[in-house]
């Protein structure tokens, strides 16, 4: 039995969707964010030495990151389902939005999360405009817009084909939604991207990316 093990509001939503798709049965172990750090519990640790999520076990094999579990479960189980074939164009699409998502597109949206906290932190009053400044310089100078390139680059990219991949909905759609959802949540992705904004649409709309939520729970990121 494959084992999800779940942290709130995480990539691991990710793993539950790609599950549904599959229609694999599969058991969650839940794990919750600390309130005021929003770190993974230690407990995790005892399933993957690094603590974080999302981490499968499947019988005696564990499987950590998205990239990995993601291909783990497609080579495993998928059967030919949500990869196109290899050696075709659309595989080396699949191979590299598999790896762009966490590789390129998280990069500055979890440096645009660490700064708005430095922003908006508590501190003292003589060290507050310091700190303000500095995360306001350093986002305004790099981080904002490296998100725009990204967001540009994907948005021209699905102006060409209705999935990352090509013409059919794969695994790499999967991958993808998290840095997506990310900046549509906190990062200024709207409607001025309609491509992008419909590409959202089109996967909450799925069956299974619905049955994911209901047995995954509240995911804040898509508020």
């Amino acid at each position: 039995m494959i084992v999800v093990h779940h942290l709130n509001n995480s990539r691991s939503q990710r793993v539950l969707w790609l599950l549904e798709e599959l229609e694999l049965d599969y058991e969650i172990v839940r794990y919750q964010r600390d309130p005021k750090t929003m770190l993974a519990p230690p407990e995790l640790r005892a399933i993957h030495p690094l603590g974080k999520s999302p981490v499968i076990s499947d019988g005696d094999i564990v499987v950590a990151e998205s990239g990995a579990i993601i291909e783990y479960l497609v080579e495993t189980y998928g059967h030919g389902r949500l990869v196109p074939p290899a050696g075709t164009e659309e595989r080396r699409r699949w191979t590299y939005f598999l790896h762009y998502a966490e590789g390129s597109a998280m990069a500055p949206l979890l440096m645009k999360l660490i700064f708005d906290r430095v922003e908006n932190s508590p501190a003292p009053f003589f060290v507050k405009p310091i700190a303000r400044g500095i995360a306001r310089k350093v986002k305004g100078g790099y981080i904002e817009p490296q998100i725009a390139a990204h967001l540009d680059y994907l948005e021209a990219e699905l102006s060409k084909r209705p999935w990352f991949a090509g013409a059919e909905f794969s695994a790499a759609d999967i991958q993808m939604s998290f840095p997506l959802e990310a900046a549509a949540a906190r990062a200024g992705l709207d409607a001025s991207r309609p491509n992008l904004m419909a590409f959202l649409k089109r996967i909450h709309s799925r069956p299974a990316f619905q049955r994911a939520l209901e047995r995954g729970g509240p995911y804040e990121l898509l508020k």
